[in-house]
């Protein structure tokens, strides 16, 4: 995302009139569009409230990547070490367990009951498990979720 995109901005509103989120949240993505222009906002924790649905970035009348800026500016925020606490739970699951929200023995049953298959993820392919932390691990995610 280049700044010359966000800086075509007019204000509209749109991508908050239209962000589920900002119903039940204080995030406000017309002003962390704003603020990031002047300054740094990496520990803002709206950042952080985006479910990153992209309602803002398609409804943009200019065509602004909205979403992706807020993307970029949550990873400057996790290389600066701003992260939210229930964010830094879910970047651990992924590291113990290869999912980000993991599947629960009660509903693994649930799932056989109705004759449902294992699911296609790490827990039917232990050495993908493997897999997963060793990239988290090179890419240097681990490190970005140490408090």
């Amino acid at each position: 995302m280049k700044n010359s995109d966000i800086l075509t901005c007019f204000q509209c509103g749109a991508c908050t009139g239209s962000c589920p989120s900002g119903k039940y949240t204080s995030l406000n993505v017309r002003r962390i569009i704003k603020d990031s222009l002047k300054k740094d906002i990496s520990d803002h924790p709206d950042l952080w409230m985006c479910t990153t649905c992209y309602n803002c970035q398609e409804r943009c009348p200019r065509g602004i990547k909205v979403t992706d800026a807020i993307l970029s500016l949550r990873a400057e925020a996790a290389r600066k070490g701003h992260i939210l606490p229930a964010h830094r739970v879910v970047c651990k699951f992924l590291i113990e367990t290869g999912h980000a929200v993991p599947i629960d023995q009660i509903n693994m049953t649930k799932r056989e009951n109705i004759g449902l298959l294992e699911t296609e993820t790490v827990r039917k392919y232990p050495k993908a498990l493997k897999d997963v932390r060793k990239l988290l691990e090179l890419t240097g995610f681990n490190g970005l979720i140490q408090e």
